[in-house]
């Protein structure tokens, strides 16, 4: 009977399939490895020489897809749709900002140990919650217990009182507006609609150089991938499929005994974690931040990119990211006011077309012509 018993409960499913493991090694291959190779020792002139402008580009789209795999947790999974996640990325993004800032020294425009723009408003001492700016590991720290702090505070009081839905989503929506306007004043001492920018050096070492924006690169390529790593032991724990069956039956996790508070607030934390990593990563290879980062229409596309790509979709969330960014990237080159409109109709024929995004698009393909069940 025992033995009977024992046969009836399944085993944990492996964390990926060998071949996924293959793909997922060729691609630390790929962007720890091949691009530093293509970008610093391939002659410019060369057919594989990958240039500064792409190496940035990418960079920084790594850094939306860490915003995508977080937004895929929590709405993909959990089925919380937040229309704020661009708050978290701004918060990591100022905290790490604020660093480069006190690195400046005194080289900048007013050669005082103040950032140029408090010398401007004619500040005499740094405001208090720049005490711990000229510590790289406090910044660190900072950089994770900023936005996981805030989230956890908004995201207690939301799902102790059972905010769900489009209600969740506005309020959401409301706080990163607000939080958005606080950062436009000058006297909060955030260098309001200007924000920080002229960065010179990190840790002591020069940020222009190939050799640290290759290393800001394999970082962030670094980040990506434990993160993809992380989800995906995540969505396939325990936990993950209590996540998962709040999104599909609330109520009935409840009568099951299960609180759902305690779960979809555990979640929610670590989503805003993961937003203000990617924005730490994404100043000093972009080179500014400012109170722009945390506007709605940032918050709503992290959405956008999630569902084209595919929702419940790990690799679809990065996917999305990557098509979404790489078309903005074009356009907004080659035809920049026909962007917001590409991104409408793209939002809207994915949603009514590829309810599934478009990995579930290949899947379904794939189905259908008999090579898989499962992409």
């Amino acid at each position: 009977m025992t033995t009977a018993s024992h046969s009836l409960i399944p085993s944990r499913a492996a964390l990926m399939s060998p071949s996924a493991w293959l793909v997922f090694l060729s691609a630390v291959v790929l962007l720890c490895v091949l691009v530093p190779i293509m970008n610093l020792w391939v002659s410019p002139d060369h057919f594989f020489h990958m240039s500064d402008y792409a190496v940035a580009l990418v960079g920084k789209i790594m850094c939306y897809a860490i915003c995508a795999l977080a937004m895929d947790l929590i709405w993909g999974y959990t089925g919380i749709l937040s229309l704020g996640h661009g708050l978290f990325f701004a918060l990591g993004g100022y905290v790490m900002g604020m660093y480069l800032m006190r690195q400046i020294g005194t080289d900048g425009n007013y050669k005082s140990n103040l950032p140029d723009f408090m010398v401007f408003l004619d500040w005499k001492t740094l405001p208090w919650h720049w005490t711990l700016s000229d510590s790289f590991g406090a910044t660190l720290l900072l950089i994770v217990l900023v936005p996981g702090v805030l989230a956890g505070v908004f995201g207690y009081f939301a799902f102790r009182s059972r905010i769900k839905g489009v209600y969740f989503s506005i309020i959401t929506q409301a706080l990163t507006y607000a939080a958005m306007l606080l950062f436009f004043r000058n006297e909060t001492g955030f260098g309001g609609n200007n924000g920080f920018t002229d960065f010179k050096r990190i840790l002591g070492l020069p940020i222009a150089t190939p050799s640290m924006r290759m290393t800001l690169f394999v970082l962030t390529a670094s980040a990506l991938l434990a993160c993809y790593v992380f989800a995906k032991w995540l969505v396939q724990s325990k936990f993950g499929r209590v996540l998962q069956a709040i999104r599909d039956a609330e109520s009935r996790v409840m009568f099951s005994g299960y609180s759902p508070m305690p779960y979809k607030l555990t979640i929610w934390v670590i989503s805003a974690v993961m937003c203000g990593i990617a924005g730490a990563l994404y100043v000093p290879q972009v080179g500014i931040i400012n109170p722009s980062e945390m506007s709605t229409a940032n918050s709503i596309e992290m959405a956008v990119w999630v569902a084209v790509g595919g929702r419940a979709s790990l690799i679809g969330a990065i996917v999305g990211a990557f098509l979404v960014n790489g078309a903005k990237s074009w356009l907004t080159v080659s035809a920049p006011e026909f962007w917001l409109y590409f991104l409408g109709a793209l939002f809207i024929g994915v949603t009514l077309y590829l309810p599934q995004g478009v990995l579930g698009g290949v899947t379904w393909v794939r189905h259908k012509l008999g090579l898989g069940d499962k992409a």
